[in-house]
């Protein structure tokens, strides 16, 4: 029985459809599951599928090259979803100029307490310096966090480990925050969440309300630019 299956699986995993197939399924078995729990943030949707489709590679002893091969169409797709988010965002224009002054200040603020915050918990606890420098961008969408990373001397790979579970715990641990502050207004959370776990939380956000997304949208976005003109300057006076 067990020879039959390696056969089979042998046989779908030559076909880059599997990595799409899987990740689909896996993600919509996760929001279905989501649901169910009627949106408790412990049963995240990206938490649940990532742990089910890295335990399925690992039973399969599947490479992640093979698997990639095939989600690598979704990963396309990172790109224009991204550039889809301008719709939400314009629906909220007129709210946007009024909060101009207090979301930069927001950002500003935000975006150095979560690379900053995370440099000196991390030299508390004796991190190396490597670890450190992939610290520092974790709260950015992974593409800029890692190339930032890869610009102030990280580990690109372990600077997109911490993006993603930065994300997950930002999506699941958030309204337990909103709640303990009383922070009620859709505009903060949202902006707040995406400084603090970019497209995950930015996704989370949506699932609450269109405004609180748009929020965090903009605020992923403005993250990623200022992280990346920011780290490199402070960095090196940090850490030199």
């Amino acid at each position: 029985m067990n020879a039959r299956f390696d056969e089979i699986w042998v046989y779908l995993a030559a076909s880059p459809l599997l990595g799409l197939t899987l990740t689909l399924l896996a993600y919509q078995g996760a929001v279905y599951v989501n649901k169910r729990c009627h949106g408790h943030p412990l049963a995240n949707p990206v938490l649940l599928a990532v742990a089910t489709l890295v335990s399925l590679l690992w039973l399969t002893d599947t490479p992640y090259g093979t698997y990639f091969d095939g989600a690598q169409f979704v990963h396309f797709l990172l790109g224009p979803a991204t550039v889809a988010l301008a719709i939400p965002l314009y629906a909220q224009l007129d709210r946007l100029k009024r909060l101009a002054m207090p979301l930069l200040g927001a950002l500003l603020v935000g975006s150095l307490t979560a690379a900053l915050s995370a440099v000196a918990i991390g030299g508390v606890i004796g991190a190396s310096k490597a670890t450190l420098l992939s610290l520092a961008p974790k709260s950015v969408t992974t593409p800029i966090a890692m190339g930032i990373a890869e610009r102030i001397g990280g580990l690109p790979s372990l600077t997109a480990v911490l993006v993603i579970s930065t994300g997950v715990i930002g999506a699941i641990g958030a309204r337990y925050i909103y709640r303990a502050l009383h922070i009620d207004d859709d505009s903060v959370r949202g902006f707040a969440l995406g400084i603090a776990a970019h497209g995950i939380g930015t996704a989370r956000a949506f699932q609450d309300s269109e405004q609180m997304g748009a929020f965090a949208a903009l605020a992923m976005g403005l993250n990623g630019l200022t992280t990346a003109l920011l780290l490199p300057v402070l960095i090196p006076w940090l850490l030199g």
